[in-house]
């Protein structure tokens, strides 16, 4: 019921909306747990197994009942926590896991079977028989499964990825949050205050706390208006940290449109960011735990915390008759607040037998509630005392086992939280996170003056830590109350007592798995499931791990925690996947170039990530061979031009490059000069070719790499990893500017021609020979020239920053052309490698090695490198492997297929006789006649025999002939002239 007087929602502000079919009405501030809670509704979801009734037990993002589905069609949204959903007009929620409704739940028959379906039924019972399990079992499991569910119909909100950066980000708005940032901004420090929440203050919202002399909120309200009119510091309120990562990286999940109607086209429903931080501060607080006992999950039972929560910032009373019960001072707070507010309180029941006792309200010390009464709203409560049980009427029971600091984020690298003793509570490992430094509840400081002391302290050393001069800054005056507790996980008695609310574990259930010898808090875990629901165990591990070490007699820092993993809070896959949905799926990307590779009706083809011209042709030609032959023709006997800046580059340096280069290569590059360039192969680590291509060395220190456009990514990520985890001693850097150059092969007997009209230096044979390189002036634009070939021409490739590739390439184009040359597409450059004897992936396709290719000589024996030892093995070096060679048909049919297999020409052509396999086919107008590039077993020995193609599929049968692989200038004498 609604409160006169207390409250922080807009009362002026009516707002309309719908639970499950009916119209109720509440106010603008308010939630949907604390709308419903206002109109009497207890009853919001029902628990996965047993289908049992339950009701709003928190007031945060850890809630593990009130789980609801918003919108219906294609905007249907499940498993909505309504402690986190603000209402707006218009908002239709719908209540889940129940059939037909919610107050009649036919699987509520669940309950009565409850003693057959504890801990480990299912491996227990879907044994037998076994074709049982196809059949019945598991689809009856699928069925039963989740909570809530998707409409299966296409998604049509849009999501949005987003990256932030920042000197300090503070984790969480209340008092420790609050100062911390207040500190970093007043020294200039760049800093991000994130909260999940729609208002910033955190528990001073929820208290009726004094700051200062001020309520608590109107002293948060001074701070945050300070906050705002800093231009260096980001207020993200409805935005929850989730997960925390290396090198200072954090994502986090913002929620920019839930809570309006008013949804503009293409704004974002949410967004995903990245924020990297130089340094952080974790003041996340404290998450309150129920007590078990017997049936302690009716609708009306709820944290102490929550109750105070729902009266002082939504001014809702949880109930008419309220009874507090817990195991420290926290419930004589939340008493006398409900006092103060006109609601009744049944009493007071604390377990310690020396707490403090009340004139304004029954306290019964030593006391226990050891059962309540009530299907589908709390009726009474049974308390237990020395003197015997007694049964107290009343519709709500606020409770209170303690608080746990929520360490979630500090254990995502793999870090474990330290157990204190004093508060009965995990706390964060110091530099479990680097960077990153705890402060207030969430560090164990629950008195608020204890939490505002500490988020400037950490705030400081923060920015001593960045160098900046931290200002003078006193705590405010606030309460200093001592946290004071005596451990109460569950109480004894028959009956079940409920952990995991949302999974419906119990404390039977914890033990059982001892039993069963499950002792591991990782086995009981999956054992039972306690933990495995969407609040990860939030409001439950900690009691679970206490009744598995009582359990097996063990204490509860030995029996250890479970791992907290990313994210803190649920995320929708589309919001993890923003920008990757659609088009964004495979992006598109184009080339400097592709605007007018377009215009002169080049078909566009995939390569990689990228789209390249397939060929460019020319009136009268009707068939792509006819524009390639002449494509192929032009770069032998004029000139042609192609951009090629789609490979992959990678710009090496460091100390240790060269060192670097010579690991991840099989030949050597720590003798190549400044101002050459070296071709490269790559080997995996199981000795397998990976990638080639040509480095150049720009410097002493300095080095870029290029890949084949297919291979750029998985290249980096091997470098990266090689330099994080193999070699991390090694100064070495390296960064991907594939996109930064745009890039130019110029080929052909006019090359030099056409490149000493753009060049502010002209070219020679003696300043640039056959593979060399160095800074060049472009019309007087800085750019780099390689003389290396991918045609076997007298060839070049020139880059200038990609702002100026357009009108570069226009004007290679034009200068080409009036020599006879012009631009040629992928299909002439595949035709003109192949031709040479030149590899691609279709050649080192993963399961060729160095051996195979004929180049096992670039494996250097005078050091090592990655895969070499692999690439040793007798296996891979024997007699008899498929080897590269070179084949042209002969006889009647002159037709060659990329993918047929070869054969003996006597032999059947059956898989056991299979001899090898065609890699690459092509026409060659240079040849007159059809080329292939194959693997034959033997290959280089059988060189001038004639072995049969066969493609089964296209039914098409070639006699050739076995012939080197390169076709063309086998001495090289034109790259070189």
């Amino acid at each position: 019921m609604r409160v006169a007087g207390r409250g922080l929602i807009d009362r002026g502000t009516p707002v309309e909306f719908s639970f499950d079919g009916i119209r109720y009405s509440g106010f603008q501030g308010d939630t949907l747990a604390s709308a419903l809670l206002a109109n009497g509704v207890r009853l919001m979801g029902r628990s996965f197994k047993y289908h049992r009734p339950r009701g709003v037990l928190t007031a945060g993002s850890e809630e593990p009942n009130a789980l609801v589905t918003i919108g219906r069609d294609a905007a249907q949204d499940p498993n909505v926590r309504a402690t986190m959903q603000e209402i707006y007009p218009g908002l239709e929620a719908r209540s889940q896991n129940r059939w037909p409704s919610l107050n009649f739940d036919v699987m509520a028959v669940n309950d009565l079977a409850a003693p057959f379906l504890g801990a480990g039924f299912y491996y227990k019972t879907f044994m037998w028989p076994r074709s049982f399990w196809e059949k019945l079992y598991e689809p009856m499991i699928r069925r039963a499964a989740g909570l809530g569910a998707l409409s299966g119909q296409a998604n049509v909100d849009t999501y949005e990825s987003a990256y932030a950066f920042c000197d300090l980000l503070v984790i969480g708005a209340g008092p420790a949050g609050l100062m911390a940032a207040l500190t970093a901004g007043r020294a200039g420090a760049d800093v991000i205050l994130a909260d999940e929440s729609n208002q910033m203050g955190g528990r001073l919202l929820a208290e009726t706390l004094e700051v200062d002399g001020k309520p608590g909120q109107v002293w948060a309200d001074e701070v945050l208006a300070e906050l705002r009119a800093m231009d260096n510091v980001r207020l993200m309120t409805r935005t929850t940290v989730a997960g925390a990562y290396d090198q200072g990286t954090f994502v986090a999940l913002e929620r920019v449109l839930h809570h309006t109607s008013d949804r503009p086209a293409g704004a974002p429903l949410e967004t995903y960011w990245r924020i990297a931080a130089r340094r952080s501060v974790l003041t996340a607080g404290a998450l309150e735990r129920p007590v078990a006992f017997r049936n302690n999950d009716r609708p009306g039972i709820m944290t102490a915390g929550a109750v105070r929560a729902y009266l002082n910032r939504w001014g809702v009373a949880a109930g008419r008759s309220v009874t507090v019960f817990g195991n420290t001072d926290d419930i004589h707070r939340t008493a006398r607040d409900l006092l103060a507010a006109g609601v009744h309180v049944a009493a007071v029941i604390d377990s310690r037998h020396d707490g403090p006792v009340s004139t304004d309200y029954p306290v019964l010390r030593g006391a226990q509630v050891c059962g309540s009464s009530g299907r589908k709203g709390l009726e009474s409560i049974t308390v237990r005392r020395a003197s015997g049980e007694e049964r107290i009427q009343t519709d709500c029971l606020a409770m209170t086992g303690g608080w746990n600091p929520s360490v979630h984020l500090t254990c995502h690298m793999n870090g474990r939280p330290t157990w204190r003793r004093d508060i009965a509570a995990f706390v964060p490992t110091p530099g479990a996170v680097p960077g990153m430094r705890p402060a207030g509840a969430c560090n164990g400081a629950f008195s608020t003056a204890a939490c505002l002391s500490e988020g400037i302290s950490a705030a400081t050393e923060a920015l001593g830590d960045l160098g900046l001069k931290a200002p003078k800054l006193e705590p405010p005056q606030a309460e200093d109350q001592p946290y004071e507790i005596a451990q109460l996980w569950a109480v004894p008695g028959k009956g079940r007592a409920w952990l995991d609310f949302q999974n419906d574990v119990t404390v039977k259930d914890v033990k059982q798995a001892a039993t069963e010898n499950f002792r591991s808090v990782e086995h009981m875990k999956r054992y039972t499931t306690q933990g495995m629901a969407t609040d990860q165990g939030k409001n439950s591990n900690v009691a679970a791990l206490a009744i598995l070490a009582d359990a097996t007699g063990r204490a509860i820092p030995e029996t250890g925690s479970t791992t907290f993993r990313p994210p803190y809070a649920p995320i929708a896959i589309a919001a993890l996947g923003a920008g990757a949905e659609g088009a964004g799926f495979k992006p598109q990307r184009f080339t400097t170039s592709h605007k007018a590779s377009v215009a002169r009706g080049a078909p566009m083809v995939e390569a990689g990530l990228w789209y390249r011209p397939s060929y460019f042709p020319q009136p009268g030609e009707t068939t792509w061979r006819q524009s390639c032959d002449r494509e192929v023709q032009m770069v032998r006997t004029a000139v042609g031009v192609c951009d090629v800046s789609t490979l992959g580059k990678i710009d090496i340096q460091g100390r240790d490059a060269a060192q670097f280069l010579d690991f991840v290569y099989t030949n050597m590059f720590s003798t190549l000069k400044v101002g050459r360039v070296r071709y490269g192969l790559m080997l995996r680590e199981d000795g397998f070719v990976m990638d080639d291509g040509t480095t150049a060395r720009l410097g002493d220190s300095h080095f870029l790499m290029t890949t084949t456009t297919a291979a750029a990514g998985d290249v980096m990520k091997h470098l990266e990893f090689v330099r994080q985890g193999l070699r991390p001693d090694w100064d070495v850097s390296l960064v991907s500017v594939t996109e930064q150059w745009a890039q130019f092969a110029v080929a052909g007997p006019k090359s030099r021609e056409v490149l000493n009209g753009v060049l502010d230096t002209p070219l020679d044979d003696a300043a640039w020979p056959f593979m060399a390189c160095g800074p060049v002036s472009v019309l007087g634009v800085p750019g780099r020239l390689f003389r290396i070939s991918f045609s076997g021409e007298h060839a070049y490739e020139i880059a200038v920053p990609a702002r100026y590739g357009a009108s570069l390439f226009d004007i290679l184009t034009q200068r080409a052309e009036a020599l006879g040359g012009g631009l040629y597409g992928m299909e002439a450059l595949n035709v003109l490698r192949i031709e040479k004897g030149f590899i691609t992936h279709a050649e080192i396709h993963g399961r060729t090695t160095a051996f195979d290719i004929g180049m096992g000589r670039m494996v250097s024996q005078k050091k090592d490198c990655i895969g070499k030892t692999m690439s040793e093995r007798s296996g891979l070096e024997e007699p008899g492997r498929e080897r590269l060679v070179g084949i042209k048909p002969i006889g009647e049919s002159r037709q060659l297929l990329a993918g047929a297999h070869l054969y003996n020409e006597e032999d059947a052509p059956v898989r056991t006789n299979d001899q090898g396999y065609v890699t690459s086919v092509c026409y060659s107008p240079t040849l007159g006649c059809m080329l292939g590039l194959a693997f034959l077993a033997d290959g280089l020995d059988r060189h001038g025999e004639i072995v049969k193609m066969v493609d089964h599929l296209r039914g098409v049968t070639t006699l050739c002939e076995v012939t080197d692989s390169v076709f063309f200038d086998p001495e090289g004498e034109r790259v070189r002239g």
